[in-house]
C-alpha cells in the first residue's frame, strides 16, 4: 500500500529536510564548541598561569557538563513531543509542551545556580584534590555561575524551534555569541580596547555576557520573526495538566539519563584529577578539540530525532500503521549508514588534526604527549559514538522509548565503565592513557546493543 510517505518525493524530502536540519545543527554546535576551544586556547596562552587556568576551567565546566546534559535531556524531550505534534499539525499542544519544559528548566538551573554560589569549594573539590587549581576555578565559577538560567532557558526554546524544523536561528544564534564571546575574550583576558586585563575572569564575563545575547536574540525571533509557532508570552508560562504528565513521561527517563550521565562525567573527571596535573590539561584540550570535530555527529542524533518523530507523527494521521512500519524501517536502514560514514571521518581527521591544534598551546611536553595519546584514543572511540548514540538517542528515543535509551546508560556507565576505570586507576595503577581508555569504552560496547535494539524495531512508541 503506497501512501504519501513512502513516495520517491516524500522520500526526496525526508533526505532533504533531514541534511539541512543536520548541517544546521552542525554549524550551530561548531559555533558553540568553537567559543569554548578559542576560550581553552587563549586561556593556554597566559604564560605560566595557563596550565592551571585550562584545569580551572575545565573542572568549573563539570557542573556547566551536568546542568548541560540535565538541560538537554528536557530540550531532547521537548523535541520528541513537539516534532511528534510538528507531524500531527497540532501547534498548540507544542506551546503547551514546551512551556511545561521552560518550568522545569528554570527550577532545576536556578537550583544549580544557588548551589554553585553557596558551596564553591565543596562542589569543585569533588573532581580534584588540587588546592591550586580549585583557587582558580573558584574565581570562574562565581562568575559563570550566573549563566546558568540563560543557558537553560535558550536551550528549551531552541529545542521547541528544531522540532518544527526552524534550526536556522539557533545557527544565527551561535554566530552572534561567537562574535560577542571572541570580542569580549579578547579584551578581557589579556587587557585590549581600554579593558582591563582580567584573566579567568575575564573568560567567565566574556561567557555571561555571550549567554544574555543568545537568550536575547531567542525571544527576539519569537515575538518578531516567527511564523509557524507565533507564541505570545502568556503561553510560554501556561500550565496543562495533561500535556505536562505526558511530558513527564516522555522527559523524565531522558532528565535522568542525563543527569545520570553528567554526574558520571563529573566522577570520570574526578578520577583523571587525582592523577597528576598535566592529566586534568590533556583530558581539557583532549575534550574541548573532541567536541568541535564531533559536531556532525552530534547534529545527526537531533536530526534523526526530529524526522522520525515527525515520520511518526505524520503516519499517525494518515491511518495506515503497515505503510508506516515499512517507511521506518527504510529511513532508519539508511540513516545508520550515514552515522558509520560520518563516525570513521571524522575519526580520521580527529586523529590528523592533533599536532595542529596542540600547536597553539603553551603547555609543557609532557602535557603534550598526553594531549596526543588521549586524542588517538578518540580518535577510534568516535566511531562507536557516531553509529550508537544517534541510533540510541537519535532513532530510539524519536521513536518514543525514552526509557531504554536510560537504562542502558546506566547499566554501561555506572555497571562497567566506572567501576573498571576506578580499578584501573587506583589498583592496578595503569598509566593514563588505560585509563582515558576505559573511561570512553563504552562508546564501543554500546554498539552491540544499538545495532539489535534499532533493527527490531520495538521502539515506535505512543506519546
Amino acid at each position: 500500500m503506497t501512501t504519501s510517505l513512502s513516495t520517491p518525493d516524500a522520500r526526496r524530502d525526508f533526505w532533504r529536510r533531514f541534511v539541512r536540519l543536520l548541517f544546521t545543527i552542525a554549524g550551530q554546535n561548531i559555533i558553540v564548541y568553537g567559543v569554548n576551544l578559542l576560550d581553552n586556547i587563549m586561556i593556554g596562552r597566559l604564560g605560566d598561569a595557563a596550565e592551571l587556568a585550562i584545569s580551572g576551567v575545565f573542572i568549573v565546566n563539570q557542573i556547566q557538563f551536568l546542568l548541560q546534559m540535565i538541560v538537554h535531556g528536557i530540550s531532547d524531550g521537548t523535541v520528541v513531543m513537539c516534532s511528534r505534534f510538528w507531524g500531527e499539525g497540532n501547534i498548540a499542544d507544542i506551546k503547551r509542551a514546551a512551556a511545561t519544559a521552560l518550568r522545569f528548566a528554570m527550577i532545576l538551573s536556578g537550583a544549580m545556580l544557588a548551589v554553585a554560589l553557596a558551596f564553591p569549594r565543596p562542589v569543585l573539590s569533588i573532581f580534584t584534590d588540587k588546592p591550586a587549581v580549585i583557587d582558580e576555578a573558584v574565581k570562574y565559577l562565581r562568575i559563570v555561575a550566573f549563566t546558568y538560567v540563560f543557558f537553560a532557558v535558550t536551550q528549551v526554546l531552541l529545542g521547541m524551534l528544531r522540532a518544527v524544523e526552524s534550526a536556522f536561528i539557533g545557527f544565527v544564534n551561535s554566530c552572534a555569541a561567537l562574535v560577542v564571546n571572541l570580542f569580549l575574550n579578547y579584551a578581557l583576558i589579556f587587557g585590549h580596547f581600554g579593558f582591563p586585563a582580567l584573566g579567568i575572569r575575564g573568560a567567565a564575563i566574556a561567557t555571561l555576557v555571550s549567554r544574555m545575547v543568545e537568550l536575547g536574540i531567542v525571544l527576539v525571533y519569537l515575538a518578531v520573526f516567527d511564523k509557524k509557532l507565533r507564541v505570545k508570552p502568556g503561553e510560554l508560562f501556561a500550565t496543562d495538566r495533561e500535556i505536562s504528565k505526558r511530558f513527564v513521561k516522555v522527559a523524565l527517563p531522558v532528565m535522568a539519563s542525563g543527569t545520570s550521565w553528567g554526574i558520571a562525567m563529573g566522577l570520570q573527571t574526578a578520577i583523571l584529577g587525582r592523577l597528576e596535573d598535566s592529566v586534568i590539561t590533556a583530558n581539557s584540550i583532549a575534550s574541548t578539540v573532541f567536541q568541535i570535530m564531533s559536531v556532525f555527529i552530534y547534529g545527526s542524533a537531533t536530526a534523526s530525532s526530529v524526522m522520525i518523530g515527525k515520520t511518526i507523527g505524520k503516519g499517525a494521521s494518515l491511518g495506515s500503521p503497515d505503510a508506516l512500519r515499512a517507511e521506518i524501517r527504510h529511513r532508519a536502514g539508511r540513516m545508520q549508514l550515514v552515522f558509520l560514514c560520518l563516525g570513521t571521518v571524522t575519526g580520521i581527521g580527529l586523529y590528523l588534526c592533533r599536532p595542529f591544534i596542540l600547536s597553539f598551546y603553551d603547555i609543557s611536553a609532557g602535557t603534550r604527549d598526553l594531549a596526543m595519546q588521549f586524542m588517538a584514543v578518540l580518535s577510534v572511540t568516535v566511531v562507536g559514538t557516531a553509529y550508537q548514540m544517534a541510533c540510541l538517542t537519535g532513532i530510539v528515543r524519536g521513536g518514543g522509548d525514552t526509557r531504554f535509551v536510560f537504562i542502558n546508560d546506566l547499566i554501561f556507565m555506572w555497571g562497567i565503565i566506572l567501576p573498571s576505570s576506578f580499578l584501573a586507576a587506583f589498583f592496578f595503577k595503569f598509566p593514563p592513557v588505560v585509563i582515558f581508555f576505559c573511561l570512553k569504552a563504552d562508546q564501543i560496547l554500546k554498539c552491540a546493543v544499538a545495532v539489535v535494539k534499532v533493527n527490531r524495531y520495538r521502539w515506535v512508541k505512543k506519546i
